[in-house]
């Protein structure tokens, strides 16, 4: 308590006990006796001391609305910072989580695209490796061709046959 509530305070206390200590009147029941200029002065302080006090009051009261004004606003910035705050988090995790899906899509597809390209290289080379081994053949029979023409034409004995596209390959494996 300040000083001024304390003397405020003091005053009423003195006036209570003056009021309680005073003598009854005769046949007054509850009237007693007390000195006029003692107790009006006595209240004429309380009455300027009363508007300090008020004062006094008013500025503690304004304070703390302004205080707790403050802490509410303060709560209200931390409440919607957390909401942001979380409401980022989702935004993160959808993202993540929509990355992660198309990311599994893209390698799925690549991985298809890849098996489809292999095999369709694989088909190719088998085609261009059975197209050379016909050429390669058809240009075997036409030397074997060739070849028995001219035999024939210079009058040369052949001891053995020309040999076949078979035994033509498996020299050269050997």
């Amino acid at each position: 308590m300040n000083e001024k509530n304390v003397e405020v305070m003091e005053l009423i206390e003195t006036l209570y006990t003056m009021v309680s200590e005073a003598w009854g009147v005769p046949l007054g029941n509850d009237k007693c006796i007390i000195e006029r200029d003692n107790v009006l002065e006595i209240l004429n302080e309380i009455k300027a001391g009363i508007p300090k006090e008020l004062s006094e009051a008013k500025r503690l009261v304004s304070a703390r609305d302004e205080f707790i004004g403050s802490a509410k606003r303060e709560a209200e910035s931390i409440r919607k910072n957390a909401e942001d705050k979380a409401r980022a988090m989702l935004e993160e995790q959808e993202i993540v989580r929509v990355a992660k899906s198309h990311s599994a899509a893209l390698v799925s597809d690549a991985e298809y695209k890849s098996k489809e390209l292999r095999r369709v290289a694989n088909e190719y080379v088998d085609e261009i490796l059975r197209r050379t081994e016909e050429t390669v053949g058809s240009a075997l029979k036409s030397i074997n061709d060739a070849r028995s023409s001219f035999r024939s034409l210079s009058g040369t004995v052949t001891t053995a046959p020309a040999p076949t596209t078979e035994e033509s390959e498996e020299a050269e494996q050997a």
